[in-house]
């Protein structure tokens, strides 16, 4: 049996990866809270992440880019912002 642990070690060897990430201290603690939890390691918690992140469908094209559009115009009439309804009036064009 010893064999077979060594064979599937050589085997695997190429598979397994080792390095060393930065990682914000709030997220870890969650990382390894979440992996405690469920009983499962914290590399399993992370690979699971990095699947679910790098899994997604990437959107073809250059990124959306938003082009504000600014015109000359007169000062609308004052609204009390602390009134909601008044603002909802306003916004709706009802005022």
């Amino acid at each position: 049996m010893q064999i077979d642990a060594s064979l599937n070690a050589w085997m695997h060897r190429d598979l397994l990866m080792r390095t060393t990430l930065d990682l914000n201290d709030h997220l870890l603690k969650a990382a390894r809270r979440k992996a405690a939890n469920e009983g499962r390691t914290l590399t399993a918690v992370v690979e699971e992440g990095l699947r679910r992140l790098l899994g997604r469908s990437r959107r073809s094209g250059p990124p959306y880019r938003l082009h504000w559009v600014t015109r000359r115009g007169t000062q609308p009439p004052e609204v009390d912002a602390a009134d909601r309804a008044a603002l909802y009036e306003r916004l709706d064009g009802r005022r």
